[in-house]
């Protein structure tokens, strides 16, 4: 074998990881394979005898990818109207594929990635790494161009955010899905009150639009605020219906072969704590194609 089909050989391993830590630093799949892709044509640009740990290597140049692709596009988001979100990957009814599985196996749901959105491209690059893939500060700090002391403080900070907003759901698949059938079905039945039990009082909901949409809004807080939504969107509710959205409860809104929107739900305690809304047409095209 040739020493560049061995390089090839040896980049496909790491591909999946590579990719696993570019979507959760990018948050869209294409964005994340660009990163990957790029890594590939620096690698190919190097005399790979002077790479003596080729994953290692592929981390920090992925990392460095994903770093200036955000500080671009904070920059980009200044006059964005509401809630930016993830691409959303999404199973109806069946499992996503190998490839998506790996991206959402820890399960951070839609909610966790808008908070990840409001941190400074350093921060969110020194928690990710840190707290979701167990890099040594050491190695952070040489990625980020700071001394570990620095790398440990930006993980801090974005750690004290993460957990201060509290996104990730604390109760069962099963019990999530369960909260999410009966908020479909009191929407389809038109039964409000029951849609208020369902709903935290600080319920916040998001819409992830896409730039310049008529439907952008900032996002809506407090149980009553999104029982007026939920009833401005009830003509939609009999094409609702159940999905997996990044690994947790959520639904999916459209006819066959017609998307409209996905619907990530965060619960707590039984009851709905955020619904996080992605109806951005190029987000859904990847979605489009889960649904039956």
């Amino acid at each position: 074998m040739r020493d560049r089909d061995l390089l090839a050989e040896r980049f496909e391993k790491e591909r999946p990881q590579l990719r696993r830590i570019a979507y959760r630093m990018l948050g869209t799949v294409d964005e994340a394979d660009d990163a990957v892709q790029e890594a590939w044509i620096r690698l190919n640009r190097t005399d790979d005898g002077t790479v003596d740990n080729l994953g290692a290597w592929l981390t920090t140049v992925v990392s460095r990818v994903c770093l200036d692709m955000l500080r671009t596009r904070r920059s980009r988001r200044e006059e964005f109207v509401g809630s930016w979100m993830p691409e959303p990957i999404v199973a109806v009814d069946g499992g996503p594929t190998p490839e998506e599985e790996v991206l959402i196996a820890d399960g951070v749901g839609i909610a966790l990635y808008i908070v990840l959105e409001t941190l400074a491209p350093a921060e969110r690059l020194a928690f990710v790494l840190h707290d979701m893939f167990a890099m040594p500060y050491d190695e952070i700090a040489l990625i980020v161009g700071r001394s570990p002391d620095a790398a440990r403080q930006l993980a801090s900070r974005a750690r004290r955010r993460v957990q201060g907003a509290k996104p990730e759901p604390d109760v069962t698949l099963a019990e999530q899905q369960r909260v999410v059938d009966a908020f479909l079905a009191a929407a389809r039945e038109g039964d409000f009150d029951a849609l208020l039990e369902l709903l935290d009082p600080e319920v916040t909901l998001r819409v992830d639009a896409g730039p310049g949409s008529p439907l952008a809004k900032p996002p809506v807080v407090g149980a009553t605020a999104v029982l007026a939504e939920a009833r401005r969107w009830s003509a939609l509710s009999p094409y609702g219906r159940p999905a997996i959205v990044n690994g947790v409860a959520g639904a999916v809104i459209g006819r066959p072969g017609r998307l409209f929107a996905v619907v990530a739900v965060t619960v707590a305690n039984g009851r709905i704590t955020a619904l996080d809304f992605v109806v951005d047409p190029a987000k859904l095209a990847r979605a489009r194609l889960q649904t039956p």
